[in-house]
């Protein structure tokens, strides 16, 4: 996860690089390519009655059809116009994307200032007070709630499995959703998530014996050289359940490096995880339609 430690690792690569904190997030949303087959898209800001409150969320489909259902949880920067541009973009593949604010126990979006970028400082240290309260249990009443809204969307096509896409934080959540909602979560993809398979009795990857999905596992370079025993942890666990899972560490990548807006961005990597979990996506929910 964005821990401190390893936020000190990409300040000091920044440092290096010169690079500045609010660095053209626009222009790099900008730079996210549309498939040629792009669907026309409708797309609305919503809100989900919850366990503990009510949430903001951003949902966008093809404007005809019903298709699978995709709940995303973003990194620590929260729900944001980078996200929603990712949204789009997999809406436009052929699904009916859910992003959500996960911290809706404790703040509203936006939780950055213009100009600053979602990873910065004092963006992590107030995100990191937020994520307290999703515990396990918290996390998994949300994804069912999350759940129960996609598929109550008149876009959704509810005879079709129903993925789920995590960013840092989100990587954990991606778990304990595909475990909550085993009975329809088919596919689940982590993207530089940290804490997937720990030591303690809570970690995600006790919960892959409870899941029925197939899994993409995106690593940061930086995180697994911190923890390089995590994915054989998660190996050893997804063969034991007999589940596939495509586990990889992305070379050159830091500990943030797939939404446009991050101050780490990899365009070459983001990329091919991009095509990657379309690939996941089309094995285990279907061909999009």
């Amino acid at each position: 996860m964005c821990d401190q430690d390893t936020a000190a690792d990409n300040d000091r690569y920044l440092s290096r690089r010169a690079f500045g904190a609010g660095v053209g997030a626009a222009g790099l949303m900008a730079m996210l390519p549309t498939p040629a087959d792009a669907r026309p898209l409708k797309s609305r800001e919503v809100t989900v009655a919850m366990p503990d409150g009510s949430a903001e969320a951003y949902f966008v489909a093809p404007d005809a059809g019903r298709h699978p259902g995709v709940l995303v949880w973003p990194d620590i920067g929260g729900l944001r116009p980078a996200f929603r541009k990712m949204a789009d973009r997999l809406a436009a593949s052929g699904y009916a994307v859910l992003t959500v604010n996960a911290f809706y126990r404790s703040a509203r979006p936006p939780y950055t200032q213009p100009g600053e970028a979602p990873d910065a400082p004092a963006i992590r240290e107030r995100a990191m007070e937020y994520r307290k309260l999703l515990t396990p249990d918290a996390a998994a009443g949300d994804a069912r709630a999350f759940i129960d809204f996609l598929d109550a969307q008149g876009e959704v096509d509810t005879a079709r499995g129903i993925g789920t896409t995590g960013y840092c934080m989100g990587g954990p959540l991606v778990m304990q959703t595909a475990a909550a909602r085993a009975d329809r979560v088919r596919a689940g993809a982590s993207f530089h998530g940290g804490g997937l398979a720990t030591t303690a009795p809570d970690s995600p990857h006790l919960l892959i014996p409870q899941m029925k999905a197939g899994f993409l596992i995106a690593v940061a370079e930086n995180d697994d050289g911190r923890t390089p025993e995590e994915k054989v942890r998660l190996r050893t666990a997804f063969d034991a359940a007999k589940l596939a899972a495509e586990i990889e560490v992305y070379p050159g990548t830091l500990h943030g490096w797939c939404p446009p807006d991050s101050r780490v961005y990899n365009e070459p990597q983001a990329e091919r995880a991009w095509a990657r979990l379309l690939a996941l996506f089309e094995r285990t929910l279907g061909a999009a339609a």
